[in-house]
């Protein structure tokens, strides 16, 4: 039981340890070889056997989910309805983060893009991809707010669901394309992984709302549920769980003395 209580309380940075191995050892193959066979792999299934002229359409559609324009709307969004004092803040410094790391380890590798069956025209070094980089990166961002201010169960699970297919079918739709190999992909979702394990735990404190700032903004807005109308406690670790635990340490009892 103690190993496992180690890992749910480290699991933020075991993920991010993982992401940082699994990321060294696609560079040191990508440095060894130009073509993996993961990647003629992914050539095989996604260019020479998926393509389809309706498809097509669908992958440039998933790709664009990653392109300034889309990205740009939903930060307006993280600005509108994000909790904390400064989340537009918060996003903006993780994307900003997220495309000078891109941009270094591209020109660090220097790997050149896959030729001759591109779909779409881009340009620049290959490794990472930045789509992939930044996809993870900013939705995997809105997951986490999401996951850790959104009261509603249900309405979490469905949140985080949709960010990381929308993740995932960026991934996918680069290598579709013929602008990226599949380790270019893979590569840089761990890259913004790791970097959102450390993001999380070290910079957004700094931008979403402390525990008795947040405890207050909860309690004074009208969906706000009382623990004795609750049935049972919420035990996911969530942030209403830990205004709940908040109440009982904080909050004097009626049948307090003092």
């Amino acid at each position: 039981m103690q190993i496992w209580e180690r890992i749910r309380t480290n699991k933020r940075w075991i993920i991010t340890a993982a992401a940082v191995v699994v990321f060294i050892a696609v560079l040191q193959d990508v440095i060894a070889d130009d073509i993996l066979r993961l990647d003629a792999t992914a050539f095989s299934f996604f260019v020479i056997k998926l393509r389809r002229p309706w498809i097509t359409g669908i992958m440039e559609g998933f790709s664009s989910l990653s392109s300034p324009i889309v990205i740009g709307v939903m930060f307006l969004m993280v600005v509108a309805f994000a909790p904390g004092r400064r989340p537009g803040l918060c996003a903006f410094v993780n994307l900003v983060s997220v495309v000078l790391i891109n941009q270094v380890l591209k020109y660090i590798v220097q790997r050149p893009r896959p030729d001759g069956f591109r779909l779409i025209s881009e340009t620049g070094y290959s490794f990472p991809s930045g789509h992939s980089m930044v996809s993870m990166a900013f939705y995997g961002l809105c997951a986490w707010m999401v996951w850790n201010y959104e009261r509603d169960r249900i309405m979490r699970w469905i949140c985080c669901l949709a960010f990381s297919l929308i993740i995932v079918v960026v991934g996918m739709s680069r290598v579709y394309l013929g602008v990226h190999y599949a380790s270019d992909v893979i590569a840089g979702f761990c890259v913004s992984l790791a970097w959102i394990g450390v993001y999380t735990q070290v910079f957004c404190p700094l931008f979403m709302p402390e525990e008795r700032e947040q405890h207050a903004q909860t309690i004074a807005s009208p969906a706000y549920v009382p623990p004795e109308r609750l049935g049972a406690l919420d035990d996911t670790g969530t942030m209403k769980a830990r205004h709940l635990n908040w109440e009982k340490m904080h909050l004097p009892r009626e049948d307090d003395p003092s």
